[in-house]
């Protein structure tokens, strides 16, 4: 491996060693009672390295956002699918099959992390403003990708449904502890039900 992609992954493995050991943290203690400076003692690292990642406590729970855009704008901007649906399809399956994506994580972190959007005022805000974001920007992707096949109206209904359905789906089961499925699995049969492709008989 060279220097540069040395670099690279032992940056990644700092990262996530500050995520895992945050939200560890914040389950343990509390969101509110958790310090930066504890995160940074856990994780290994100093407090000036935990700047260099994030800007604050709350950028640690939603650290795989501008992961999952780009990953959604690789998918679409290289698809071959023939249908927006498909490519929606494959767009989900890159986000799925990321390592370092929230869906791939570690079940328990991913189960914690649910908690905190679902029970932390400010982290369920900042929650509902960056899906609404998501949507938009990947409306926008659809939009690009299938000019000929998709409208504005067509593009911000096909990414309500499968993100509605995929939000609706990992909520439920991650608010009752470990699923009974795994996550990934629950999340294929929600874009497939939410495109009309499940057989619901």
């Amino acid at each position: 491996m060279t220097e540069s992609g040395l670099r690279e992954r032992k940056k990644r493995e700092t990262r996530r060693a500050i995520v895992a050991a945050a939200l560890r943290l914040f389950e343990a203690k509390g969101y509110e009672a958790t310090t930066v400076p504890e995160i940074a003692a856990a994780a290994g690292v100093s407090r000036a390295t935990f700047f260099n990642y994030f800007p604050s406590k709350e950028d640690v729970v939603f650290a795989d956002r501008a992961l999952r855009v780009e990953l959604l704008a690789d998918a679409l901007a290289g698809t071959a699918a023939a249908t927006p649906g498909e490519a929606v399809v494959q767009a989900v399956e890159a986000l799925l099959a990321a390592p370092s994506g929230s869906l791939d994580a570690d079940g328990e972190l991913v189960a914690v992390r649910a908690r905190l959007m679902a029970t932390v005022p400010e982290l369920r805000a900042r929650a509902v403003r960056d899906i609404a974001e998501l949507q938009r920007e990947w409306s926008g992707l659809l939009l690009a990708a299938f000019p000929d096949r998709l409208d504005a109206t067509d593009a911000d209904a096909l990414t309500g449904a499968v993100v509605g359905a995929v939000l609706a789906v990992a909520g439920g089961a991650l608010s009752g502890g470990e699923p009974a499925r795994p996550l990934p699995e629950l999340v294929r049969r929600a874009v497939a039900v939410a495109l009309g492709r499940a057989d619901l008989q």
